[in-house]
Formats: C-alpha cells, sequence, structure tokens
C-alpha cells in the first residue's frame, strides 16, 4: 500500500521546560519529547488517521532508540530512520513565555544526522507513489541532505501532492546563508519546480520570492511553480490561493497560548489530511487552524497533535476551550 504521507527532514529530541515563564536558565525539570518539524507533521497526520512514515536519521545513542520508540508509539513508520555512527541525535530546548515568546536553542553540532540524508538512502518507488510527499527548507541546507532533497522532488516529479515547507531557520544553515538570504534563494527556487503545495509564515515566503505582501508573495510561490500557496500570517490567519483563482482567508481560532512551538506542524499535518480528503480550501485552512490552535493551548508538540474529534469539537466551539 501506498502511505498517505511521507515527510523528510528534521528529527530530534524536545526539552520542554516544565515551568512556564521562567529563564531557562531556572528551570530545573524538564519533559522530553519527539521532536522536528517534518517528523512532527507525520505525527499530526497519524493522529488524524493518515498512514505516515518519515525520512531522516539520529544519532546511534540512546536518544535515537528513545526517537524510534516515540514514532512507533504514535504510529508513524520508523523504517527509513536510520543512525549515523559518530554523530548526536540533536536536543532542542526552548523556553516557554506565553502567550508569545517561545526562544529556541538548538543543538546541531557538529553536524545533525538528519542532514546526513543521501541520495542512496531514498527509497525513491515509495516517495513517487507517496500521495503526499512533504520536503522542508532546512533539508536544503547543508550536503548531502540537499542534493537528497531536490533528487527526490525531482524523481517525484510532481506526482501526486507534494509539499514544500518553506521552513526558513537561518541559524541552521552552515554557510552565510544566514546572514544573506539570497544565498538561499536559488536552492528553494528549484524545489519550488517541483512543488504542488508550497506553505511558509511571512518570513519564509519572503525568503522563497523576495516578497513579503501576502497576497503578492501567494502570486509569487504560485508563478514559481506551486499549484496552492500558502501563507501563514500569524494573528491575522491563514491565505491560502489556488492556480484556478481560489481563495480562502481565515482568522485563527480564539485561543489561550500555552506554547506556541508545534502548533505550525499541526496545521502541517492536518493540511495534509484536509488535502487527502479532497476538500475545498477553506475548509482544510479552517480544519488546519483549529489543529494548531488546539497545540499551542499545550506545553507539549508531538504527544499534543490532537485527534479528529478535538479538532470537531474546537470547530463546533468556535474556539480552544
Amino acid at each position: 500500500m501506498a502511505y498517505d504521507l511521507i515527510t523528510m527532514g528534521r528529527i530530534g529530541v524536545d526539552l520542554y521546560p516544565l515551568q512556564t515563564g521562567v529563564p531557562l536558565a531556572q528551570v530545573s525539570v524538564f519533559g522530553k519529547f519527539l521532536g522536528g518539524s517534518a517528523t512532527n507533521v507525520a505525527v499530526a497526520a497519524a493522529r488524524l488517521g493518515r498512514r505516515t512514515a518519515v525520512i531522516t536519521r539520529t544519532g546511534d545513542d540512546p536518544f535515537g532508540t528513545y526517537l524510534h520508540e516515540a514514532l512507533r508509539g504514535f504510529g508513524v513508520d520508523d523504517r527509513w530512520v536510520t543512525p549515523v555512527p559518530g554523530l548526536p541525535t540533536p536536543v532542542t530546548f526552548c523556553e516557554v513565555f506565553p502567550p508569545d515568546d517561545f526562544p529556541l536553542y538548538f543543538y546541531r553540532r557538529p553536524k545533525a544526522p538528519d542532514l546526513e540524508i543521501d541520495v542512496g538512502d531514498l527509497d525513491l518507488d515509495a516517495i513517487a507513489a507517496a500521495r503526499i510527499f512533504w520536503v522542508t527548507g532546512t533539508g536544503l541546507s547543508e550536503e548531502p541532505s540537499r542534493t537528497a532533497t531536490l533528487t527526490a522532488l525531482a524523481h517525484r516529479a510532481r506526482s501526486g501532492t507534494t509539499v514544500f515547507d518553506l521552513d526558513w531557520r537561518p541559524v541552521l544553515w552552515n554557510s552565510t546563508a544566514w546572514t544573506d538570504p539570497d544565498e538561499a534563494r536559488p536552492f528553494y527556487a528549484e524545489a519550488l519546480r517541483h512543488t504542488t503545495v508550497a506553505v511558509g509564515n511571512l518570513d519564509e515566503v519572503e525568503i522563497a520570492t523576495g516578497v513579503r505582501e501576502p497576497h503578492a508573495a501567494a502570486r509569487a510561490l504560485l508563478a514559481a511553480g506551486a499549484e496552492i500557496a500558502v501563507v501563514k500570517q500569524g494573528p491575522k490567519g491563514v491565505l491560502a490561493v489556488d492556480r484556478t483563482g481560489e481563495c480562502a482567508e481565515v482568522p485563527p481560532l480564539p485561543v489561550t497560548v500555552l506554547n506556541g512551538l508545534g502548533a505550525g506542524d499541526a496545521f502541517g499535518g492536518s493540511l495534509c489530511h484536509g488535502l487527502l480528503a479532497g476538500w475545498d480550501l477553506e475548509t482544510t485552512m479552517r480544519y488546519a487552524n483549529a489543529a494548531g490552535a488546539i497545540v499551542a493551548s499545550r506545553l507539549e508538540c508531538s504527544s499534543a497533535m490532537p485527534t479528529p474529534g478535538e479538532v470537531a469539537a474546537a470547530l463546533e466551539a468556535g474556539a480552544v476551550l
């Protein structure tokens, strides 16, 4: 059976303080969670009943073992999660200052194993057969992951739905791209040539297109190759536009934010769920917004991904209660 969704990209261990509003230097109790954007998207879609897998790499260490166990626990196929001897599994710390301050501290040196994904690691037949294939901008940040990502996209050749999460994390680029975004833009342009759905926030669409105004940025993403452009606008909600001219601009669902991290990944998994279901743009965006709001109301990310019943309840209530 083909997978509903295969994602490719980051994985790691998230260590979240179990004390909110406290500087990291003073936190004494942490929770350990599965993390990494592409991985969380696969978890989010699995929670919604989809058959998912992730392509990534870990360290050959106890944290890597933990990530395999966590993936299986969430129902995500881990057959393409392989160890890299000599590199540690990445760890990410965050600080939690609701409602809108959640700084992240990435420990991915000397190099993150997920950037060691090589073309030889790819099951190109499975990638081509998946109903949705999801890649991220971070996967373009360094070799051999960059070539592997672009090879997978070219092999898939826009069959089915191919989602490019723009995922601009300049600190993760091992080059001058973190100070000069123009260095990254050609790689984004190449990925967009093979993309059917492009997803990003205002900063990310500006990196990809050079345009920040949401409607103009959406048009630029469509011109670059995407068939659907999704622009996340923070407090203003989300804008989605497709090549037929259909447009949906949906406000966020009211929520008391506990931790905004992971909301975008819940949005992504739910976006895939809606695309697989054949929903129209507005229905899909409302559903994805609701899923993101639910995760924003919870401390953790992966284990906070909502079930269909929880999303339905939030939509019916018009808020996350």
